[in-house]
């Protein structure tokens, strides 16, 4: 590499001077809250949910998706965007779609989840529609 080109704009700064200890992490371990965090349409609700249970004797015998797990228990955290105020709600996934299918005779909920789909604990946005469906659909969660 072209030592002369990093160094042509640093002449007479010293780096060591000014650069507190940093905490170095990962790539693999840093996640972007923006990952972790669905919107509604208008932006007025934010949601987090972090992973309390999965069913540890459910077994997944199809290679295609990969190594997957069977989520039961979430926690739910919704923000509301312009008041600041917070709610959580504790939403047994499974006991839902057991509802629904009762009820409705079907559900629409996947709760297989994709072990790389969980960072830090929280589930990736684009897996809470599939564990939401049946809370919406039981009018639970509203948007």
């Amino acid at each position: 590499m072209n030592s002369h080109l990093l160094d042509a704009g640093t002449k007479g700064f010293n780096y060591s001077n000014n650069i507190r200890k940093i905490s170095k992490m990962s790539y693999d371990r840093f996640v972007d809250d923006r990952l972790l965090t669905s919107r509604d349409v208008l932006n007025k609700k934010q949601i987090k949910m972090k992973l309390i249970d999965i069913d540890e004797s459910a077994r997944d015998f199809s290679q295609r998706f990969g190594n997957r797990i069977l989520v039961r228990k979430v926690l739910l955290t919704i923000k509301q965007t312009d008041t600041e105020e917070i709610e959580e709600k504790e939403l047994d996934v499974e006991e839902l779609e057991k509802r629904v299918m009762k009820e409705r005779l079907f559900s629409s909920s996947n709760r297989w989840i994709s072990k790389h789909e969980i960072k830090n604990g929280y589930i990736v946005a684009s897996k809470h529609l599939d564990l939401l469906a049946s809370a919406i659909a039981l009018d639970i969660i509203q948007f």
